[in-house]
């Protein structure tokens, strides 16, 4: 099994939308009339100069045997294909981290009309450390207006391969690529007793196995991917991060349901297949080791991650494929492009969602989350709050701090003060969630992340 980053992914922006649960739906009566056709959307309005066009990069870097940010790691920024023109240097300081820097790109425009000219630029970065194996990533991919977040792992470097790098090269993105076109099925899979574990209720994994090439290529590695990170993947490769929130938020609905109907039916083990998903847009997503994600992304994966679509009496998550809907077609599936339009012109996610997928289909929220201590309890916590939850987040966050020096540590006593505001404050400038304070469902859910990741890594030291 190949060794996969434990993925820390961060987010910068607020998201508006924040939660999607059942209750925050509107009804069905309350939905527009589904059309043939989708009215165009308003025209874009960008009056800057295209060469006046950016965005924005942030840089982690960790070490792979203990999940420890590296300092004074120097990261080299090139663009792809011109190797000897180095753009920028930059280092990490002692969280792991490099400075937000702004690069070029093309016009936002190219992003927001399909079949326009491509509408990222491709950058390379090589990564080096003392002591570590460097890494080249080719192909890392910026959009306008949004920043893009690349995580690093690096390896001990290996005695007997000094001059060694680990070479990562980033595919094209979907929307402007050339990949395979989804072999449509039943939005219902059957499922089976296979004598193993099955599922009697929606879970959301702790992993997804990704099997990298469509199911039959016996050659193809397997990853073990962390769920959430796997979702920012997906959509980061699938759909722009400069598109409206709501059409980015029906788009991961999607994706989510999709690959949690690969896990609550054991789709490909009980195919006789050893992993969950493929990376093959014919059979599944398109899922790409080590490209980086984008803070819009990252920010509404981390705020619905536990939601699915739903119908009545289907207890099952349902399978919703999708298209890009310009080049390839899918009657009675939804179109990513047609996504789009419909929410330049107003349309909230579930109403794009029951655009395409009929008047019944509606979100749903799984409380079962594996690999978890404790699930969110119910409401943020702040400075007043007090009690168990408290005290476990207060463990928590203690132990986080033993690992990122950044985060104070605190006393474990049930009660939030000011010094537990200022570690949960660290805690989010770390992991570049809104600094707000709070610990809120995004906020606890990264705590009980990297918590998990960093006492599994020190049992196994």
């Amino acid at each position: 099994m190949k060794r996969t980053p434990f993925l820390l992914t961060p987010h910068t922006k607020e998201s508006k939308n924040q939660k999607l649960t059942m209750q925050q739906e509107t009804s069905p009566s309350d939905q527009p009339a589904e059309s043939e056709t989708i009215p165009p959307p308003p025209a874009v309005q960008d009056d800057r100069n295209p060469a006046d066009s950016t965005g924005k990069l942030r840089i982690s870097v960790l070490a792979s045997t203990n999940n420890r940010p590296v300092e004074g790691a120097s990261i080299t920024i090139s663009y792809s294909g011109e190797p000897d023109s180095v753009i920028q240097t930059l280092t990490t300081d002692n969280t792991g981290l490099t400075p937000t820097v702004t690069l070029p790109t093309p016009p936002l425009s190219y992003s927001l009309e399909p079949l326009a000219n491509q509408p990222y630029s491709e950058y390379t970065f090589y990564i080096t450390a003392t002591g570590y194996e460097p890494v080249l990533i080719n192909g890392a991919e910026l959009l306008p207006d949004v920043t893009a977040i690349q995580n690093v792992l690096l390896d001990p470097a290996a005695g007997n391969e000094p001059d060694s790098a680990e070479v990562f090269v980033i595919g094209p993105h979907t929307l402007y690529g050339e990949y395979p076109p989804k072999i449509i099925e039943p939005e219902i899979q059957p499922t089976f007793e296979t004598g193993e574990i099955v599922l009697s209720r929606v879970v959301i994994p702790e992993y997804v196995v990704v099997h990298d090439g469509p199911p039959s290529d016996a050659a193809a590695p397997n990853y073990y991917v962390p769920y959430r990170d796997y979702i920012k993947n997906v959509a980061s490769s699938e759909i722009y991060a400069t598109w409206p929130e709501a059409a980015i938020y029906a788009n991961i609905l999607a994706i989510q349901s999709f690959t949690l109907n690969r896990v609550y039916t054991e789709f490909y083990r009980n195919k006789g297949y050893n992993f969950t998903i493929t990376s093959s847009t014919a059979y599944d997503h398109k899922w790409i080791n080590e490209r980086n994600i984008y803070d819009t992304i990252s920010a509404a994966v981390d705020s619905i991650f536990n939601n699915y679509l739903s119908r009545p009496n289907v207890r099952q998550p349902i399978l919703t494929q999708y298209c890009d809907g310009k080049r390839v077609t899918c009657p009675n599936l939804m179109s990513q492009w047609g996504s789009k339009s419909l929410a330049d012109q107003g349309y909230t996610a579930i109403q794009i969602l029951r655009y395409y997928y009929g008047q019944s289909i509606y979100i749903n929220t799984s409380e079962e989350i594996s690999g978890i201590p404790s699930s969110y309890p119910g409401e943020p916590l702040s400075v007043g709050s007090s009690g168990s939850k408290v005290r476990q987040m207060q463990e928590q966050l203690d132990r986080i701090a033993d690992v990122y020096y950044s985060i104070p540590n605190i006393t474990a006593d049930g009660i939030f003060g000011s010094r537990t505001r200022e570690a949960v404050i660290a805690f989010q400038r770390q992991f570049d969630l809104p600094q707000s304070g709070i610990v809120d469902f995004p906020t606890w859910y990264k705590i009980s992340q990297i918590y998990v990741a960093v006492t599994r890594i020190a049992e196994y030291s």
